[in-house]
This record gives structure tokens, sequence and C-alpha cells, in this order.
């Protein structure tokens, strides 16, 4: 109750300030969420310079790849239409969803921020009130607020989709995510076992163990193996991250080899990872791995 609480006064305070108050009140958030001091002046690990980024470096490009309606057609001219998930429709508003001409199973989100969405397995079981309420609840967020003035998503003209559902056996997703820097697939955070207990893993582009990763969820106790695709993977990521100091390119990988994109994520976990198995090292390792763009 008390983090809901805090959640909500933080989000209408930071939605409230000027941008020259931005600073300090990162900082602020920074010492809150991680026990630690932000260096905004000098920033030199990895948790730092997206700091810096998410004030200094919040393009109407990076919204627009954020943007998980209009990045389609971005991925569709750069790598290709067959990477994506198929789309059954996008609106301005909940109530102009037809939900008769969708299919019993579909994926609704929004198009301006992280984790809302709502998993449809079965239409008929859809409470079309609740799913409305939550909606009209995103739709009236401005995610640039919500976790440490992400300020990119601001600039994204929100909108409801609705994705095709896809699925593995066992309704196991796999999720690919390389983080590129400099335009170099560096490593993939690989994660499965979602419709149990998430598990993840961290990789290097050989599908060795790469020396750190960010904690969030358990790790796997025995190392999964490489996908067939795994090269694919790889050059795709080069494609898509080549004009940015630092990308993460979202994939998922099914059954059946097909590749599909994600999104693209330029401020993963908003900048606040704690990383294993040593936080400061890995800190410090990630952010060596890129220079930050001119201010």
């Amino acid at each position: 109750m008390l983090n809901r609480l805090y959640s909500i006064f933080t989000y209408f305070y930071h939605k409230s300030l000027k941008p020259e108050q931005y600073p300090a009140a990162l900082k602020k958030w920074f010492k809150h969420e991680t026990g630690r001091e932000l260096n905004l002046e000098d920033p030199q690990t990895f948790d730092e310079k997206i700091q810096w980024m998410k004030l200094y470096d919040s393009t109407e490009e990076k919204a627009a790849l954020s943007d998980k309606y209009a990045v389609r057609e971005w991925v569709k001219d750069r790598i290709g239409e067959e990477y994506l998930i198929p789309l059954l429709g996008a609106w301005d508003r909940f109530d102009d969803i037809d939900f008769n001409a969708l299919p019993d199973k579909f994926v609704l989100k929004t198009n301006h921020g992280s984790t809302w969405n709502i998993i449809v397995n079965d239409k008929s079981k859809l409470n079309i009130s609740s799913a409305r309420r939550k909606m009209n609840r995103w739709m009236n967020t401005d995610f640039a607020f919500v976790e440490g003035l992400q300020l990119h998503y601001s600039l994204i003209k929100r909108k409801i989709i609705a994705e095709k559902f896809i699925d593995n056996n066992g309704n196991n997703l796999f999720d690919y995510k390389v983080h590129c820097f400099h335009g170099k697939p560096t490593c993939i955070e690989y994660i499965g076992d979602r419709s149990s207990s998430a598990r993840e893993v961290y990789m290097d582009t050989e599908w060795k163990p790469f020396p750190y990763n960010d904690g969030v969820f358990p790790l796997y106790e025995e190392l999964p193996p490489a996908p067939p695709c795994l090269d694919r993977l790889i050059e795709l990521s080069k494609k898509l991250s080549k004009d940015f100091y630092y990308v993460r390119c979202d994939f998922y990988v099914l059954d059946n080899g097909d590749i599909k994109f994600g999104e693209m994520t330029f401020t993963p976990g908003s900048g606040k990872y704690t990383w294993h198995p040593d936080p400061i090292k890995g800190d410090e390792y990630m952010g060596s791995l890129f220079e930050l763009p001119p201010k």
C-alpha cells in the first residue's frame, strides 16, 4: 500500500515539474530506488549513463521507435515485414474496438508504455468492463513519469493495438533481448518459463555465459541450448541498432524457428539495475561498453 501511494505521489510530482527541475528530481528518485548517488555530471556506469540519456537524449526518433505501433513501419523497412507479429487493429479509444471482429485469442496493449497489455486466451471469458477500466487508466497516463522520467515516452501519440496471439508448446514464449552498444550486439538476455516461474540468463553472442546479469529473475540452473537462429538474431540486431549508442532489441523465437520482433528498448529497467554477481563491477563494466551521445 505504501509503495502504491509513493508511486502515485511520484508520478504527479514528476509530471508537475519544469524541465530545469528534472536533474535534481532524478537524482532524488535514483537514490530512493537504488540507495546510490547519481553522477549526472560525469556518468561512468551503465545505470548512470541510462539516467543521463533519459534527460538529455530523449529524442523524437527514440519516441517513434519505442511506440509499439509506429515502430512497425520502421522494422518493416529495415529488416522485413515477416518479423512483425500480425496486427489485428489499432484504435484511439477503447470503445472504438469491435470485439466481434477479433479472434478468440489476441493480445491487447497500449503503444506508449511497458507491461500495459491484456493477454486474451479466450475472448468469451474476457471481462470487457475490467479491460475498459485498465485501458482507459493506461491511456490517461503519461508513461514518461511512471518510473523515473523516461521522457521520450511523453512524445508518443497514444493508441490501443491488438496483435495476434503467439505462443509455443506449453504456452512458453522465449524472449531474446539483445543488448547492443554502438551497433554491436554484445550480450543476449534470455528469458523463459514465463508460464510458470520466469528465469533468465545472460549469454554472449557465441552463446557462452556473460559475466554479469541484471538479477531481475532467478537464473537457470542449467544453461539453455543456443537457438538454431542465433546468427540471424545477431544479424537482425545489428541492422536495428546500427544508428544508436545503446539500445536493446527484443525478439521472440517460436518453436517452428520463426523470429518475431518484440520492441526497441532504450531505457531498460529505467536504468536502475543491480548487476550480479558484483553490483559495482558489473555496473562499471556495462557502462564501459558505450560512450554517451552529444548532449
